[in-house]
């Protein structure tokens, strides 16, 4: 863990979109749909790293509620019902200064298991 924490967080909803400030001065613009595939629940990322799910078709999925966890995460309620899992400080960083690797990672795999995003 990091002593990095987020100092803001606005929703814009209308581009799908989540920006993330935090306290080293870094921002984040994190598109809705990445954020939905990247969930850190069990539901995507699998038990313990085994069986990790591919999740396709959340194009235009957008968030609909977020909620504070203490001072260190935030849950995220998508507008497809999910709503599992907590975006810690640390992750929602990783996930940020990540996004081109980890957006690239996600098409490689959609196109090797041959579906649509």
């Amino acid at each position: 863990m990091t002593d990095i924490r987020a100092t803001e967080i606005k929703l814009h909803q209308q581009s799908r979109t989540l920006e993330v400030a935090f306290s080293d001065g870094a921002s984040y613009q994190l598109p809705c749909e990445y954020l939905r595939v990247y969930s850190p629940s069990a539901e995507v990322r699998g038990h313990f790293g085994v069986g990790a799910k591919l999740v396709t078709g959340k194009q235009e999925v957008n968030i609909k509620d977020i909620r504070p966890i203490g001072q260190y995460a935030v849950k995220i309620v998508f507008d497809d019902g999910h709503d599992s899992g907590l975006f810690d400080w640390d992750y929602l960083y990783k996930l940020g200064k990540q996004y081109a690797v980890l957006w690239t990672q996600y098409l490689d795999r959609c196109r090797e298991a041959g579906v649509a995003r």
